[in-house]
């Protein structure tokens, strides 16, 4: 069994087939899911999305592309959201200097709401960091000791970024980014220093599409069933079997979000 910890159901890009993703997800493999909310409006979408979907989870929370435009009621929506079941972490939350779509300022603000939020209700962080790591460690920092538990998702960064979240007792999630030649020569080289149980796989779909999926597909739409591709990289780099890679990591995923609905007799027939 995979978990796929990071999927973007309610992009344009993936919601229009999902009953076919999800049948090509279970076919490479990819049982559980976690669909990612990045906006008061999205998170909604996963949430609803996540009670129709069992084998999937969600998050609630506002991407920092997102700070800039939040309600003034924002906390209480995600609040509201994060009572149901289904709902099992506060973010995509952090800071993104890469663009900034939304001031810094404006950032760091809904970003200290969120892990503020995330204490109150004892929620894991869904965490989101891109080009703003000083800034992004030093709020993470006054809430972290009081979070039951952080995800650094989509991690990019090098051997001594990683370092940095796992003093920090941070999850760490994986992505395609790992089987890019041209930019991810600092993650493959960061990957084999992940402690095993804080490694977690992600596709991000629909973005990431793995390079190394050969022949190369025509669409550049990433989804769920791609994940092995990832697995299978980070084995390599790690010189440990795929086998060992999925069932640690998936054990990390229940971990981390909880407990998933139990595996349906087919699929137990199927593993």
């Amino acid at each position: 069994m995979l978990v796929d910890c990071g999927v973007n159901l309610t992009a344009a890009a993936l919601r229009d087939d999902i009953d076919q993703l999800m049948h090509n997800a279970a076919n490479s493999g990819v049982k559980r899911m976690v669909l990612i909310g990045t906006s008061e409006s999205t998170s909604a979408d996963a949430a609803r999305l996540a009670a129709l979907w069992p084998h999937c989870v969600a998050t609630a929370g506002v991407h920092p592309h997102d700070a800039a435009h939040v309600s003034a009621d924002y906390l209480n929506r995600l609040r509201e959201l994060a009572a149901q079941p289904q709902v099992r972490a506060i973010g995509e939350c952090g800071l993104d200097y890469n663009r900034n779509y939304s001031p810094p300022a404006v950032q760091r603000s809904v970003f200290a709401a969120q892990l503020e939020l995330a204490v109150d209700l004892q929620l894991p962080v869904y965490l989101h960091e891109r080009d703003a790591l000083t800034d992004q460690l030093h709020i993470l920092d006054e809430y972290i000791s009081a979070l039951p538990a952080a995800f650094t998702h989509c991690f990019t960064g090098d051997r001594s970024t990683l370092e940095a979240y796992l003093e920090r007792g941070c999850y760490i999630g994986i992505t395609g980014w790992v089987c890019d030649e041209r930019r991810g020569a600092a993650l493959q080289e960061a990957v084999p220093f992940v402690p095993d149980d804080r490694l977690l796989l992600e596709t991000d779909a629909p973005y990431l599409l793995p390079r190394t999926i050969k022949p190369k597909p025509k669409s550049r739409t990433n989804t769920p069933a791609n994940l092995p591709y990832v697995l299978h990289e980070v084995a390599r780099l790690r010189e440990q079997t795929s086998a060992y890679v999925a069932r640690t990591s998936s054990d990390n995923a229940i971990r981390l979000f909880g407990a998933w609905p139990e595996l349906s007799q087919e699929e137990n027939h199927d593993e």
